[in-house]
């Protein structure tokens, strides 16, 4: 039988875990705000690891600060994120870009309730809408919000798929105006010609790059959003990161959900 530990022969501590995806959330809700702590198993670890230190402001509490080790993993966690983005990903990133620089404010994976016709008989029913990109216009006039759905579309079996859930086109032409954007396939071509996209919605292809207008979406006025939607607006948090001049392009005439018309 082996004997007890000394004092002057301490236990080893025990291996460190592996850092993992919460780990790199922490550190990076720690990094964009006041650093305050919240004593829990992952601030621990992140100590022990070197990824955080306490700083003792003169009032005598304590603040956490992100070290050049921690920005370090927060760096290389960055590259390999965008390194694993999805075509389907990175193309509702450029479109909700593009809407930020059209002056709108988009917004990604929301749930909005909708209404859609009843199987049966001539009521509506509610349902919840998950568009890929839904985005207002930055106006302070609640009717000239004019908002617009853009269903991002980078594989075909998904698109015919989709194409026959009239239900859910009804729940998206419910929130606005209704946009499909279609990648490309392995050889650079369109998954889909326009004309296999119900006439009530427009097109969007990605063509050599760039975003282009294959059929403009019919026009429909509105009188503003529910309250639901607003709450819902409210309670999320919109695409950052969009172009400064945006707020140039307010009152230009140009084609919002088509880009450029």
């Amino acid at each position: 039988m082996s004997a007890l530990p000394s004092e002057s022969s301490p236990l080893s501590p025990p291996p460190f875990p592996a850092l993992g995806k919460a780990h790199a959330r922490r550190l990076r809700e720690i990094y964009r705000s006041a650093g305050w702590p919240c004593q829990d198993p992952l601030e621990i670890e992140l100590l022990a690891a070197g990824l955080l230190d306490r700083v003792r402001g003169p009032s005598g509490h304590e603040s956490l600060r992100v070290t050049d080790a921690g920005v370090q993993l927060l760096a290389t966690t960055l590259a390999k994120n965008r390194a694993a983005l999805s075509a389907h990903e990175a193309l509702v990133e450029r479109v909700a870009l593009e809407m930020g620089r059209a002056g709108r404010i988009a917004w990604r994976g929301l749930a909005l309730r909708a209404q859609v016709p009843a199987e049966a008989g001539d009521k509506l029913s509610w349902c919840v809408a998950k568009p890929d990109v839904f985005s207002i216009r930055n106006t302070s006039v609640a009717t000239y919000v004019d908002p617009i759905v853009h269903e991002i579309k980078v594989r075909r079996a998904d698109l015919l798929g989709d194409l026959r859930q009239s239900a859910k086109r009804s729940a998206y032409l419910d929130l606005g105006e209704c946009w499909y954007v279609l990648g490309c396939d392995a050889k650079g071509r369109s998954i889909a010609a326009p004309e296999e996209v119900p006439p009530e919605c427009g097109v969007l292809v990605l063509e050599n790059g760039r975003l282009t207008t294959a059929r403009a979406a019919p026009r429909r006025s509105r009188n503003g959003l529910p309250f639901g939607v607003w709450m819902a607006l409210a309670k999320a948090t919109p695409v950052t990161g969009l172009d400064e001049d945006a707020q140039a392009l307010l009152g230009l005439p140009v084609g919002i959900g088509g880009l450029e018309r």
